[in-house]
């Protein structure tokens, strides 16, 4: 139920936000844009997607390899050891 809530506030949040973007560019009318605006608008695009894109790659590539787990210390825990990486005394190692 509380899912449900929070799905329905958000979309209801993001419909608002479309109807005001769509009554606003609606109302600016014909602008004109020069060639340099128009390529800053280009590069911007394409780097702002490249740079999430490389980020988005970077966060794959460290989930992979284990360095997620080695920077959290949860590693450590599967292998019988605590966070300080003294070995535990209390049993088998805690999943």
């Amino acid at each position: 139920m509380r899912n449900v809530v929070l799905i329905t506030a958000l979309g209801a949040l993001l419909a608002t936000a479309i109807a005001v973007s769509a009554q606003i560019w609606w109302r600016i009318g014909e602008v004109q844009m020069s060639f340099q605006g128009i390529a800053a608008l280009i590069l911007g695009a394409l780097f702002s997607l490249l740079l999430g894109g490389g980020l988005m790659a970077l966060a794959f590539y460290s989930s992979r390899h284990g360095h997620d787990e080695a920077a959290s210390g949860a590693s450590d825990l599967r292998r019988g050891r605590d966070a300080d990486g003294d070995d535990r005394e209390d049993g088998p190692p805690a999943i």
